[in-house]
């Protein structure tokens, strides 16, 4: 029988809620962890465990980054503007924040036990910005099928062209900064390779829920949804309910995923 995937964005999508929902579906654990020892980059390590988001139990995935490394991405705090940086730091120092609001996955098959994935340190720390000419071939050097590698490609595609529309430059000359750092791309590879392994021939995306307010990133303080996650939900006409809830629910690579 072949399967479908129907996915549930209304707490919104990013990279990490996916892979979290694919692993409680049953996504197969070496295929990730195989995956994510090949990529070509140090100053990450992955935790998967087990977490309640209003009481109900689910798996969280999360990208944790060497200092050097962080862009702050996941980084709550940060994005939302309740952050102050050290003077000089370039990084923060900070508790876990609450993630629930935009992180729950909630589904009826689980996926039990924990898992860590830790990488070796030191030859990743130079670079904070990448195009797709430095993407690319990084994932081509995963140990995954051809089929999720095909998938993580479609996926930084279809971001790369939202950015490039954003910035008015050439496919060629856009270099990501939240989506082309590690952690985003870690996001992807994991994505590419918990779906395929799961033999899914077809997807339902009813429509993708968003927040409101405002989001900092390293163009400085954005609107919600921002430019690029706007620019895929218009190329690829997925339907976007805006909410009156406050913070970015919905995050280019999350609308990538639903978009590839």
């Amino acid at each position: 029988m072949d399967k479908k995937l129907y996915l549930d964005c209304g707490s919104g999508i990013s990279g990490d809620m996916f892979v979290a929902a694919m692993i409680d579906l049953g996504a197969d654990p070496d295929a990730l962890e195989k995956a994510l020892d090949s990529l070509p980059a140090d100053g990450f390590f992955v935790e998967i465990s087990r977490v309640k988001k209003a009481g109900i139990d689910c798996c969280d995935f999360h990208v944790h980054l060497d200092d050097d490394c962080e862009n702050h991405d996941h980084d709550m705090d940060y994005l939302y503007g309740n952050l102050t940086l050290a003077a000089g730091s370039g990084c923060s120092c900070h508790e876990e924040p609450d993630r629930e609001e935009h992180h729950c996955h909630c589904h009826e098959e689980g996926h039990d036990g924990e898992a860590h994935h830790c990488c070796r340190q030191g030859k990743d720390h130079h670079y904070t910005h990448r195009g797709l000419a430095e993407i690319l071939p990084m994932i081509d050097a995963c140990d995954m099928t051809e089929t999720a590698k095909a998938l993580a490609r479609k996926i930084f595609r279809i971001i790369g062209e939202a950015e490039a529309k954003a910035h008015d430059l050439p496919l060629d000359k856009v270099h990501f900064h939240e989506v082309g750092a590690l952690d985003s791309i870690v996001d992807v590879v994991a994505a590419a390779v918990t779906f395929d392994s799961l033999h899914i021939k077809e997807v339902i995306v009813p429509k993708l829920t968003e927040g409101t307010g405002t989001v900092r990133c390293r163009h400085g303080v954005m609107p919600v949804p921002v430019p690029a996650t706007v620019n895929i939900v218009s190329a690829y006409k997925i339907p976007m309910e805006l909410t009156g809830a406050k913070g970015e629910y919905v995050t280019p690579t999350g609308a990538a995923i639903a978009a590839a």
